[in-house]
């Protein structure tokens, strides 16, 4: 379940984000199938565990697919939209159901939250605005912009806490040593690998 979680945080990122980029409201209609196929897997034996994690990837998708189809410039309105799903997350748990989706929508929050964060300690928020506003052939130039505000002793300072916070949650997680902290775990630990790939596109734009 660690890396399954690992691996659906990184599905948004080279599949969700194309899509909603171009197509927001196909994003937006594949998530009842999302959470359809997640109570028929529930249902049986055999695919139980992955109809569990579905259901909390589908809170994931929604709250992308609406906050990346038609809110992106503001990053203000980021993380309630991405919270989405907490208040039912937290009831589940609450009630001890499907553990493993809602863990890993929790974990997954908890990065999301880690990473504005680190937005908002660097100041980076004008360049989010603008990247989110200008054509493309003008974005390379706030990257490079962005990246300085970056590499600044602040800016690595925060970066490497952060990073070790994460990581520090994650380790601490995997001691749980039952699968919905697994799944919570990987998807804590994945915010730095989809951090870090940003920031490589980043660099090299």
């Amino acid at each position: 379940m660690f890396f399954a979680a690992i691996f659906l945080v990184s599905v948004p990122v080279f599949i969700q984000a194309p899509l909603v980029r171009f197509y927001p409201w196909v994003s937006l209609l594949l998530t009842p199938v999302l959470f359809w196929l997640s109570y028929r897997w529930q249902q049986g034996d055999r695919f139980a565990h992955w109809g569990d994690l579905l259901e909390g990837f589908a809170w994931t998708w929604l709250a992308g697919s609406i906050y990346w189809g038609w809110f992106r410039w503001e990053p203000i309105l980021h993380l309630p939209m991405e919270a989405i799903g907490l208040p039912f997350a937290l009831w589940s748990i609450w009630r001890g159901r499907s553990l493993l989706g809602n863990f890993f929508f929790v974990g997954s929050l908890f990065g999301t939250v880690v990473t504005d964060v680190y937005f908002y300690l660097t100041r980076l928020m004008p360049y989010w605005r603008s990247l989110m506003r200008v054509d493309q052939e003008l974005a390379s130039s706030i990257l490079h912009v962005a990246l300085g505000q970056i590499y600044t002793p602040w800016g690595l300072t925060c970066a490497i806490s952060l990073a070790l916070l994460l990581l520090a949650v994650s380790v601490f997680a995997l001691q749980g040593r039952k699968p919905h902290w697994w799944a919570f775990s990987g998807a804590v630990v994945s915010t730095i690998l989809v951090d870090g790939l940003f920031w490589l596109v980043a660099a090299f734009a």
